[in-house]
């Protein structure tokens, strides 16, 4: 993992901050949130990523593959 640079930085949510949009909520079974669970665990261990401090993120995107 790269170390830390000067440029990294976090930003800073106002106060009263409301997001505009709501996204559809995908539901996972029992297993893949145990792998979601799993995954995010590990990439957290190792300092891959870090916990969110924003309202507005979120813990997984799903991206469709390209078609082949």
């Amino acid at each position: 993992m790269p170390t830390r640079k000067m440029w990294d930085h976090t930003i800073d949510i106002k106060e009263g901050f409301i997001p505009r949009k709501k996204r559809k909520v995908y539901l996972l079974s029992r297993e893949k949130r145990g792998e979601v669970h799993e995954f995010i665990e590990e990439q957290l261990r190792k300092g891959y990523i870090r916990p969110p401090k924003s309202p507005q993120t979120v813990l997984v995107f799903f991206v469709k593959k390209k078609e082949q």
